[in-house]
């Protein structure tokens, strides 16, 4: 007989099997799944989350912050830098000969939850009177637009779902003044749809604020970036750092995606070393409550590899079996569930949906395949290594 028809007897003989000993190779069917089910859903999450980020993001606008910034809420811009900002050349200008321009101050709101009443921190935005021409993706769909020098402010979408109190007419209570929702706007569902937009000047006003988090501009063309970056970093009344738009918040995204994936390499990796473990323990009992059986099939001709890739299948098919029940499980309770976390070093609240995609569910059943693979090899070769009389005689 050849070895492949050795390997295609043993391997369907021990399938057979399976039904006998189910309650063993469950032990690694749950502990594939559990494994699997954690990795699918952080994954998913740290997806989410990126594509929000990243959909905030337009290759012709340019954010201007202070020089060593990581991020907006690290910056501080004055007014007279702001005024210099505006004179720079490769900014886009409005019919009116303006430049197309958001000087914005940001302040942390706290509110709280629709979902469990715990306390959640919202971005309060200040926007310049350009901010509709600078930002077109923002559209009203409820209520009407906030009016200059008034305590007013509008609420996008995904904060009014997550968040209380953002309905209209509601009064949102900070620390030096008292806003009214007047509005609720879409953002083609990026990150400032998680904000609330007021006016700028009234945002600085109300706490007698004296700095702007940052500046986004319109650019005259993708390749202006350059233009305005080495003007800005000629002047040396500045200390400022030019980014467009999209790579800023492409690397918001990372950052989160590497905090997301260490959560998944720590958690994942316990589980994992526990579902290895649990796999080792179910097939080498496999193994021993077959002793006679694999020594009479050595006994009769079959050789070594059959054994192994016998068991080796067994452990595979049932870690396999596993990683599409736990990617399954991700899918039914996290797909299309919206959350929210917090973003950045403010901590401010961002709200996204998470996303179970075909390709993170092939992710994490791989991952159960190898945790089947490890789990299988050392018993497979000891069945490969069983000596036949010492088998034979403990019948």
């Amino acid at each position: 007989m050849s070895v492949s028809s050795q390997v295609s007897s043993v391997t369907a003989m021990n399938l057979r099997s399976l039904p006998s000993r189910l309650g063993t190779s469950m032990v690694i069917v749950i502990g594939s799944a559990g494994v699997v089910a954690v990795l699918v859903s952080v994954l998913a999450m740290a997806s989410g989350m990126a594509k929000t980020l990243q959909g905030s993001g337009r290759d012709d606008r340019a954010m201007i912050l202070r020089n060593g910034s990581a991020s907006e809420s690290g910056s501080a811009l004055t007014r007279a830098a702001v005024q210099i900002v505006m004179d720079a050349p490769g900014i886009k200008h409005g019919p009116d000969g303006k430049p197309l321009l958001s000087a914005e101050p940001l302040r942390l709101l706290k509110l709280f939850k629709r979902e469990d009443g715990s306390e959640a921190t919202v971005l309060l935005r200040g926007i310049g009177p350009q901010a509709a021409l600078v930002r077109p993706e923002v559209r009203l769909v409820e209520g009407r637009m906030f009016q200059r020098s008034v305590n007013e402010l509008i609420v996008g979408r995904a904060a009014k779902l997550q968040t209380k109190g953002l309905e209209i007419g509601s009064h949102v209570v900070a620390r030096t003044a008292v806003w009214t929702v007047v509005g609720t706007f879409t953002s083609n569902g990026d990150a400032h749809e998680s904000e609330l937009f007021a006016d700028a000047d009234t945002v600085m006003s109300s706490d007698n604020g004296s700095t702007y988090a940052s500046v986004t501009a319109l650019l005259d063309s993708r390749d202006s970036l350059v233009t305005l970056a080495d003007s800005l970093r000629a002047n040396p009344a500045l200390r400022v750092d030019v980014t467009r738009e999209q790579d800023y918040y492409s690397r918001q995204s990372k950052t989160i995606s590497r905090l997301l994936s260490l959560l998944v390499y720590v958690v994942g990796g316990i589980m994992g070393v526990g579902a290895v473990f649990a796999a080792l323990n179910t097939m080498y009992s496999a193994v021993s409550s077959r002793t006679t059986e694999i020594a009479t099939l050595r006994a009769i001709g079959f050789g070594s590899t059959a054994m192994v890739v016998s068991v080796l299948v067994e452990a595979l098919l049932l870690a396999a079996a596993g990683g599409a029940l736990g990617a399954l499980a991700a899918w039914a309770f996290f797909n299309g569930h919206t959350v929210s976390t917090t973003q950045g070093s403010a901590n401010a609240q961002l709200v996204f949906d998470i996303t179970v995609t075909l390709r993170l569910a092939l992710v994490g059943i791989a991952a159960a395949i190898a945790i089947g693979f490890v789990g299988g090899l050392f018993p497979a070769i000891r069945a490969a290594r069983l000596p036949i009389a010492t088998a034979l005689r403990a019948v």
